[in-house]
């Protein structure tokens, strides 16, 4: 299988730390009903492999700004539509998986 590069976003915390998130996936926004674009990020570092625990999935709707690869605003979901598609995306996709 190959080892394929996968994307990291670093977003700041509250207190000045750096958090590292890798990209599982990002939804184009003209797929979508809300006409928005989101990105799911998981914890960098975390061991994909082990099925035994669930990964935490945080998903954002987010804007390229188009000056750069790391100028994206990202924000927090707002819709229970929203909520519900990004669940329908990654149960499919999970399913895809197995």
């Amino acid at each position: 299988m190959a080892n394929e590069e996968k994307e990291h976003i670093i977003i700041p915390g509250e207190n000045g730390e750096e958090n590292l998130f890798e990209v599982l996936m990002t939804i184009d926004g003209s797929t979508t009903p809300t006409g928005h674009s989101y990105i799911l990020l998981v914890p960098a570092g975390e061991d994909q492999e082990d099925d035994s625990d669930e990964q935490e999935v945080f998903p954002f709707r987010f804007v390229d700004n188009g000056e750069g690869e790391d100028d994206i605003e990202l924000f927090p979901l707002e819709t229970d539509e929203e909520w519900q598609m990004i669940e329908e995306t990654l149960n499919a996709f999970q399913d895809e998986e197995e």
